[in-house]
């Protein structure tokens, strides 16, 4: 008596997952790599502005919030202290930036008075951020 064996069939590897898969971990690497090569400031409110561009280049990151308080790259600095302070953050750095985010409501006398701590601690390239506005 003849046994019919069954056939066995050759093993495949399926593409269509395999592709789901690929998309989905390049849409992560995406969207963490946007997340990481954005600079940000404390969370104030920024004015408003039709061409404002962001520079990804610049080094440190000077906010000054709504009650005056100064703060770079997220630490509490005060007025008087932001030369010594930019100077130490700087002083290994070719050419440093500044951003510097500014609440919307802060006098105009305060801004220039931070923007003149930045301009004698020796930094030059200074970036006001804005935020962009929706038309």
């Amino acid at each position: 008596m003849k046994v019919k064996l069954p056939q066995t069939k050759n093993a495949r590897i399926e593409m269509l997952p395999l592709m789901d898969i690929i998309f989905l971990l390049l849409v992560v690497f995406i969207y963490s790599m946007l997340s990481m090569s954005v600079h940000h400031g404390m969370p104030i409110e920024l004015p408003v502005s039709s061409v404002a561009k962001p520079d990804n280049e610049l080094l440190l990151s000077v906010t000054v919030k709504e009650d005056n308080q100064v703060f770079i790259d997220e630490e509490p600095v005060s007025v008087e202290d932001l030369v010594a302070y930019l100077k130490a953050k700087t002083k290994d750095q070719k050419e440093p930036g500044v951003l510097l985010f500014a609440h919307k409501d802060i006098s105009y006398q305060n801004l220039f008075a931070v923007l003149d701590q930045i301009k004698m601690a020796g930094l030059s390239k200074i970036s006001l951020q804005a935020k962009i506005e929706n038309n």
